[in-house]
């Protein structure tokens, strides 16, 4: 074992630097006083699924243990926001919603089951009577709204301006346009090896995104490779509504809207961030075609949101579109690398995962530095995947996928 200067040696090295390594960077540096960033790239990059202008935070999911997760993530936003003294959340609400002549089961839903979901865990949300919606969303045309007002959009370009200016104040050392070429064993420590020289830290959190499985087959003795794959929502458009019509759309206003049974997800005018409503358009595979009439965003307005037929229309080229990394099980993975002590990995977010940000942060940091999370994290084990023969494929008897779930 080699002999290191202890100022040489990091406390936790961080290989990706996207919002989840920031924000495990963000979560470590508040105790620890070595911590070391890589990017393979540029942080922000606008090629990178971390970069954008909006997502969604929102808590409301089919399965409570997503659903308790992404309440407490909302609390760790509003810290972040507190210890920051920036605003990184846009308060608009989240608004579930159908309509009978496009799903005529309305109470099996995605609006109506996630409402039973938080109902029963104790988060009930705002039921809107149809009068009420008609009233309050003369552009909408639908017989259920469910509505969570502790919910909204995420100003992207504010949370990583934030998380660079608090890591650099904090000296965190972040390195840009590294690649990681091996990561050795030696004794307690790791040597990670790149092409800006030799990192040495104590723990070592992988967080590169679809760059993941190329840094795993680095590490010296680790077979562990996850099943991800990259998807994009079908279609994305931005709708800029008549200038006498456009005080209707701003997120003061009007919350996201979801109508994941369809596939669609509607956000506001956030002035200064976005000036225009933008919908996405996501095919699950796993909803059959003949649960809904919506074919694409033009259905959807024509049948759902009628308010925005006189606006006018363009694609979204760029990386506001979404990029969604995919689990073949549909799960996190989240969790010690077997086979290499002191190593954590986090990816597959489903799509779904920039709303949990500051909590993954938080409990790759608890797992790297502090032996262990508060949280039962044991379901997005990365250990399920170490042999084939236990894969699950999404959409499987034994694991049915939520990938409708993925389009926020």
């Amino acid at each position: 074992m080699t002999t290191y200067d202890s100022e040489d040696v990091q406390d936790l090295l961080i290989i990706g630097g996207g919002v989840m390594g920031l924000f495990t960077a963000y979560h470590a540096s508040a105790t620890f006083s070595r911590v070391t960033v890589l990017e393979r790239g540029e942080i922000g990059d606008p090629t990178t699924a971390s970069f954008g202008r909006t997502r969604s935070y929102r808590k409301d999911y089919l399965d409570a243990v997503y659903a308790r997760f992404a309440d407490d993530a909302i609390t760790l936003w509003t810290e972040f926001e507190r210890a920051t003294g920036r605003s990184v959340l846009v308060r608009c609400g989240c608004m579930n919603i159908a309509k009978s002549s496009v799903t005529p089961e309305l109470d099996q839903t995605y609006a109506q089951l996630t409402t039973d979901v938080l109902a029963a865990i104790g988060m009930p949300l705002e039921v809107l009577e149809p009068g009420q919606i008609a009233e309050r969303y003369p552009y909408l045309s639908a017989d259920l709204a469910h509505l969570d007002p502790v919910a909204g959009l995420v100003d992207l370009a504010a949370v990583t301006e934030t998380l660079v200016a608090t890591l650099h104040g904090r000296k965190v050392s972040v390195h840009e346009r590294v690649s990681t070429s091996a990561l050795v064993r030696d004794g307690e420590l790791w040597r990670v090896q790149t092409d800006a020289g030799e990192f040495v830290a104590r723990s070592v959190v992988i967080t590169a995104g679809h760059g993941t499985n190329d840094v795993l087959s680095r590490i010296e003795g680790c077979t562990l490779q996850v099943p991800i794959t990259k998807d994009r929502p079908s279609e994305a458009k931005y709708f800029v509504p008549p200038a006498e019509d456009r005080a209707r759309y701003t997120s003061d206003v009007m919350p996201v809207i979801a109508y994941l049974d369809t596939g669609v997800y509607v956000h506001p005018i956030v002035p200064g961030v976005i000036d225009a409503v933008k919908v996405g358009y996501y095919n699950p595979p796993d909803i059959p075609r003949d649960r809904t009439g919506v074919r694409d965003i033009a259905d959807f307005v024509e049948q759902v949101m009628p308010g925005l037929s006189s606006a006018s229309s363009s694609d979204v080229l760029d990386v506001d579109q979404c990029d969604y990394d995919l689990v073949a099980d549909d799960d996190f993975v989240l969790g010690a690398v077997p086979g290499a002590p002191g190593v954590h990995v986090g990816v597959g977010w489903r799509g779904t995962g920039y709303k949990f940000a500051p909590w993954i942060g938080r409990v790759l940091f608890q797992l790297a530095l502090q032996g262990g999370t508060v949280y039962d994290v044991s379901r997005f084990d990365p250990d399920r995947f170490s042999a084939p023969a236990r894969f699950l494929t999404a959409g499987s008897e034994d694991h049915p996928t939520s990938d409708l779930e993925a389009v926020l």
